[in-house]
């Protein structure tokens, strides 16, 4: 395998010429620049990664720790993250927290101590003490999903509590006026509660109220949404709003189980936009989150950051309801 002293003897030059090359550090002319390239390309050479991380003082790695894998919706947007980190030369370090925030504070830890440039986040709720241990030491992180102007931390997502309002206007609009809600679990995800609190600020603008009686809470899963569906579903109910796509999937399933019509009898949307969505029949109404480009721009912001030393940027992103099927007018 070529070494670093075998690219300078071909290149002409130093071997501390050819790190400077290689990191794109300190003073070197084109010509210079022109034969060191050259000279790795001809012998193949790789450069060691441990020694330009410790040049550059960085490890050209970033970590992402999400809450679930069982909503694609986050495979969706760390996707995109991996491939735009990935193509800014950057690796990707992958953990699960199971919406456990004492699980979540462990991970960080672990990723601090993995030497990470950069650490992807889900929401703005998470422990205090983890965002303390980032700050300290010195790796910068976003959090995604969410965006409030008060969060500690840079935001990189959408407002989950006005995303819900276009559903809501979009149900009252089409004559709803008894409206039930199967959300995530509120517990620790500050996403579910910003949208059971979008709905009901929505509903109350209207003239309208959401009870704690119409809602309920469910993990992400098609099976448990199926088993909470007969128990929030009342003889006057004329639309269920969903936390999520999978959410909606096992409303759509039940309500087909026990033959109720959709949209003719109740009227279900969703919240992701998963690429699933548009395939159900009936093709489900729902919120697009643009998870793709929130995970693009989430890369972009920590490796700029990183890079210049600075401070990671914020940027608020605006989701849209996408009206297919599953929505019609309320039934008298």
């Amino acid at each position: 395998m070529p070494t670093q002293s075998d690219v300078a003897a071909r290149a002409g030059v130093s071997t501390a010429t050819v790190s400077r090359v290689v990191n794109n550090t300190g003073i070197f002319s084109a010509d210079v620049r022109e034969r060191v390239l050259s000279a790795i390309q001809d012998l193949n050479y790789v450069p060691d990664a441990s020694a330009r991380a410790l040049a550059l003082q960085r490890s050209g790695t970033l970590g992402a720790i999400i809450p679930t894998l069982n909503n694609a919706i986050f495979a969706e947007g760390i996707n995109a993250f991996e491939k735009a980190a990935q193509a800014l030369g950057y690796t990707l370090i992958l953990s699960v927290s199971q919406q456990d925030p004492e699980r979540e504070h462990d991970l960080i830890i672990k990723m601090i101590e993995r030497g990470v440039d950069g650490l992807l986040l889900v929401g703005n709720l998470h422990k205090q003490a983890a965002l303390e241990r980032l700050e300290q030491a010195g790796v910068r992180h976003v959090c995604t999903w969410a965006f409030d102007e008060q969060s500690r931390s840079a935001n990189v997502g959408f407002d989950n509590r006005e995303s819900m309002y276009g559903v809501v206007d979009h149900l009252v609009d089409l004559g709803h006026r008894h409206i039930a809600m199967m959300a995530g679990i509120a517990q620790d995800n500050d996403r579910a509660k910003d949208r059971i609190a979008g709905v009901r600020e929505r509903l109350e603008n209207k003239g309208l109220s959401l009870p704690a009686s119409s809602v309920v809470e469910v993990e992400y899963s098609v099976a448990d949404s199926r088993k909470a569906f007969q128990h929030i579903i009342k003889p006057d109910t004329t639309a269920l709003i969903c936390g999520n796509d999978v959410i909606a999937y096992g409303a759509l399933l039940e309500a087909q189980s026990i033959g109720l019509a959709v949209p003719e009898h109740l009227s279900i949307t969703g919240f992701d936009d998963l690429s699933l969505s548009s395939q159900l029949s009936p093709a489900l109404t729902t919120v697009q989150v643009g998870a793709e480009v929130m995970g693009e721009t989430a890369a972009k912001k920590l490796i700029t950051a990183v890079e210049n030393e600075e401070p990671v940027g914020s940027t608020q992103l605006h989701t849209r309801l996408i009206v297919r099927e599953t929505t019609g007018t309320a039934r008298q």
